[in-house]
């Protein structure tokens, strides 16, 4: 794939973080045909240039994007200043650069280390089973439908890479001792066949807000590593003469089309922490029973129920429910902490058994999917609305 990655033409900006330190010379190493941002290269704690140095915000990518519209490159890469998460934009097949999100990014890494694994030999019909990728709650469910297409194995956390650093630490210690001896000193090669052999092998994790990690050495999402994993992406959708968003549209055809949208409601101050914690908690004491004509077959309340993950580990308490409808759509609701907001994540999906979707209807599933995450987004500020009514008048009578 030399000539693939000399070919794709990358524009990086490290925000004016630390990206550059490791992420110029390891493209350079591996061949790759860059072009580094010069205004936001340097050092600078101010970070003049942006609004918010966060590759999850378009703002923060418009340079790097303007830069690749006039040198006509195919991608737009992004580390935040700390070098843990990264943001892309692509060219899509229309020509114009079409920012991608965390969880398109996350499901396009999963899906070609997995397929790389295969077509490789390292992954095959009898050891699948030990294969592993781990997510978020409140990561797309592409994810998992392509670990279980393949046998793997998909575990879901609580947000936060301190869990998937957990499991991680799990895996390792389910090696038997005398063969883990100077684990972190083992070559790759040599801790994947461990893996293999006796625990479960780590192919990839990764949360929806811009947070990826493709291997156990590094137990923390790491921006240096999804630089290189995206760029190799990239340069595969390229030798197939495919742009990125083509490749992400031929993994929708295969395996389901899948949206999400995140919204938030934002509550300042001593009182506004009070109507959050109201609001949280209502949805506890009076869960949704139908959301737009579709009847809730799931409830999970993750602060009072006890819950495990399909390994049989117990999940942590946290303030957080998920509710599970009968079409496939799920609304995930948890107060931020680190925010004075509520945080409100709707993932909805159209799959057809055994059948791929053809371009003509994927794009007008793409159209009926993202109108009915935004009907539902307006429902659920409406029905945020009415509970904080019911909390005010309640209060007004007590």
């Amino acid at each position: 794939m030399i000539r693939e990655a000399k070919l794709l033409r990358i524009i990086y900006t490290p925000l004016h973080g630390t990206g550059g330190v490791i992420i110029k010379p390891m493209l350079t190493r591996l061949g790759f045909n860059f072009q580094v941002l010069p205004e936001q290269d340097g050092f600078d704690g101010r970070f003049p240039t942006v609004k918010s140095p966060n590759p999850e915000y378009a703002e923060a990518l418009t340079m790097a994007i303007n830069l690749a519209q006039k040198e006509d490159a195919d991608l737009v890469v992004a580390t935040d200043p700390d070098c843990d998460r990264m943001g892309a934009a692509v060219r899509g097949k229309d020509g114009k650069m079409k920012l991608l999100t965390g969880n398109q990014i996350g499901s396009l890494l999963a899906w070609y280390r997995i397929k790389t694994l295969f077509d490789k030999g390292i992954l095959n019909e009898q050891n699948a089973a030990r294969a592993v990728i781990v997510k978020t709650f409140v990561t797309t469910d592409l994810q998992k439908a392509i670990a279980e297409h393949y046998g793997l194995r998909c575990v879901e956390t609580l947000t936060g890479f301190k869990y998937i650093g957990a499991k991680l630490g799990k895996y390792e210690r389910a090696i038997p001792e005398q063969l883990r001896q100077n684990y972190v000193d083992l070559a790759e090669q040599e801790t994947r066949r461990l893996r293999l052999a006796h625990s479960s092998f780590y192919v990839f994790g990764g949360e929806e807000s811009y947070g990826y990690s493709g291997a156990d050495f590094v137990r923390d999402k790491d921006g240096n590593g999804a630089v290189i994993m995206f760029c190799e992406v990239a340069a595969y959708a390229k030798s197939r003469g495919q742009t990125v968003d083509e490749l992400l549209d031929q993994i929708f055809a295969t395996f389901g089309y899948f949206a999400e949208k995140n919204g938030s409601l934002v509550f300042e101050g001593a009182e506004g922490a009070k109507e959050i914690a109201r609001l949280a908690d209502s949805y506890s004491t009076k869960p949704f029973s139908q959301v737009l004509g579709s009847r809730v077959v799931e409830i999970k309340n993750f602060e009072t129920n006890m819950i495990e993950d399909i390994e049989g580990d117990l999940i942590p308490k946290e303030k957080m429910s998920i509710f599970a409808l009968e079409d496939g759509t799920r609304i995930a609701i948890r107060p931020s902490g680190t925010e004075p907001k509520i945080k409100y994540y709707l993932f909805a999906q159209r799959r057809r058994e055994n059948a791929r979707f053809d371009s003509i209807e994927l794009s007008r599933i793409k159209v009926q999917v993202g109108e009915k995450l935004d009907r539902l987004w307006d429902w659920l500020q409406k029905d945020a609305e009415s509970r904080l009514r019911e909390n005010e008048a309640r209060k007004t009578h007590s």
